[in-house]
């Protein structure tokens, strides 16, 4: 039996994270789907886990942010400052 290349891509990162098959199946039709990915779940388990084994599977790389209940965005992605001098917003 010829096994796709897309299920050994799923099988690879469910021996990394063992039990959560539809977990990893849901993460990789994200990432071919061009999506982003938020991951929810109780503290341990596998949550960086499964980013960092899909991230690594893709050969894309991985960073981690830990969310707070008083973080926004502009703390991520900073934020754009009008200058009235030059009529602009520096890029």
């Amino acid at each position: 039996m010829i096994e796709s290349p897309l299920g050994v891509l799923v099988d690879g990162i469910s021996s990394v994270l063992i039990g959560k098959r539809d977990q990893v199946q849901l993460a990789v039709s994200c990432v071919l789907a061009g999506g982003h990915l938020l991951i929810e779940d109780r503290p341990g388990m596998g949550k960086s886990t499964l980013a960092e084994a899909t991230a690594c599977a893709f050969g894309l790389a991985f960073k981690r942010v830990s969310f707070t209940s008083d973080l926004l965005p502009a703390d991520l992605i900073g934020i754009n400052v009008f200058n009235p001098g030059n009529d602009r917003v520096p890029l």
